[in-house]
């Protein structure tokens, strides 16, 4: 059964990293992954958050950065060192490796896990920016799938590790911020 899973995921990597490979998804997909092309998106929404949101505003910046911190490390430091799945671009000779192969291990992406986290915290907190959330996480976990770091199954585990705890978080800022505001009414 493992063996038919694992094909699956090999068909679908090739997909995106071999069929669909061509020089202007390469540098599509180069932009999207790196996290510094993000960070004045990143200081905008939370500038925004910070001081036209209110209290709500001000627990989703705090919220947002324990949450990246818990996610990136626990990935990181417990489920990848758990796991120890190289990537691809190590564990097979043909991959396409535009962004060069990185040295960590692959299982879960950080990127899906973080960038899935941050999507469902925001969306819980703001219905109205679902969208744009998603469809950013999405690009940037698939971006890692062209670009030979990540399996398709490395993405979905980090997606769906990352709503989990994108939702717990939203959850606590939720509770938080409705303690504070029946607070401020008595």
């Amino acid at each position: 059964m493992a063996d038919f899973f694992y094909s699956i995921d090999l068909s679908i990597l090739y997909f995106f990293n071999h069929t669909l490979s061509s020089r202007a998804l390469d540098s599509f997909f180069l932009l999207i992954t790196n996290v510094n092309h993000w960070y004045i998106a990143y200081a905008i929404l939370l500038g925004l958050c910070f001081f036209k949101g209110g209290t709500k505003g001000k627990l989703a910046v705090v919220g947002v950065i324990l949450l990246i911190i818990v996610t990136d490390q626990f990935s990181h430091k417990v489920l990848k060192e758990l796991f120890l799945r190289p990537r691809p671009c190590i564990a097979l000779g043909d991959v396409i490796t535009p962004a060069g192969c990185g040295g960590t291990y692959s299982f879960p992406s950080n990127h899906a896990f973080n960038n899935f986290a941050a999507a469902t915290f925001f969306f819980l907190l703001y219905k109205n920016l679902k969208w744009v959330l998603f469809s950013s996480a999405a690009l940037v976990a698939l971006s890692r799938v062209y670009l030979g770091l990540h399996y398709p199954s490395d993405i979905l585990a980090g997606a769906v590790f990352g709503v989990l705890f994108g939702y717990l978080f939203s959850l606590l800022v939720i509770k938080i911020n409705s303690f504070l505001t029946k607070k401020k009414t008595e």
